[in-house]
């Protein structure tokens, strides 16, 4: 690894880590955008992925709602483990060159959505399939990007959770669906022991970034921050979509 790529990760996550201790969540979501500056999805998610499953189980655990929320999200936990499954190859496949698109794409429409405040209820009585649904079509979109948030997201803050069982929802989801993407990148060679040292410093300095965020916090107004978050990732996810298409018509 060339030195100030290294610098360039720790930068990264110390940014994604400050964003989730901020507001809950964006870790995956901040450091797959930036590092897909530098380099493709799939070694950017061979990168993010540890760091991702130990700050998400942390999350898991934080809060009494663990057993109802596996209770409630099966069915959307289930169908994005096997989305994710079926659509194995696609971060190293004949399509892998337009994963940076649909990464941009995806950015610019979560953070849109965010920022509209769009938002929409499913029945009890629907949760259980249409959480399967969700589930797959996460998964296929996780596949193929490493990101989680859509539809899921959305489909998450439509039930009806409170905010702190959301956010411990968030943790219990997105660990599941780590650990399927972590399933995929080790089978297609990309978790190998080049990804050590990149790991341990994104693992220090996404815990760095997320103890700094937590303690300004409380000093800090969550929605004016939020909403600044997500005008940077729109364009952000501008400019990965773009620039990639200019690479494919050169």
């Amino acid at each position: 690894m060339f030195e100030p790529l290294l610098l360039f990760i720790a930068a990264a996550f110390l940014l994604a880590g400050f964003v989730k201790g901020v507001i809950g969540l964006g870790l995956p979501t901040v450091s797959m955008g930036l590092l897909a500056v530098a380099m493709p999805p799939s070694h950017a998610l061979a990168i993010v992925v540890v760091p991702a499953v130990v700050t998400n189980i942390w999350q898991t655990f934080v809060g009494p709602y663990l057993r109802g929320i596996i209770r409630r999200l099966w069915p959307l936990m289930a169908g994005t483990a096997i989305g994710i499954w079926l659509n194995a190859g696609m971060l190293t496949g004949p399509y892998a060159r337009y994963g940076t698109i649909v990464l941009g794409a995806l950015l610019a429409i979560y953070a849109a959505i965010g920022l509209r405040k769009f938002s929409f209820s499913v029945a009890t009585r629907d949760e259980k399939w249409m959480g399967g649904i969700v589930g797959l079509i996460t998964g296929a979109i996780s596949a193929a990007t490493g990101v989680q948030v859509i539809p899921s997201m959305p489909f998450m803050q439509a039930i009806g959770m409170e905010k702190d069982e959301l956010v411990q929802a968030l943790g219990v989801y997105f660990t599941v669906a780590t650990v399927g993407l972590a399933f995929n990148l080790t089978s297609e060679g990309l978790l190998t022991a080049a990804t050590a040292l990149p790991g341990a410093i994104a693992m220090a300095t996404s815990f760095a970034g997320m103890f700094i965020g937590q303690a300004l916090r409380s000093r800090t107004q969550p929605d004016t921050f939020r909403r600044w978050f997500l005008i940077a990732m729109i364009f952000l996810g501008i400019y990965l979509a773009g620039s990639a298409i200019y690479n494919l018509m050169r």
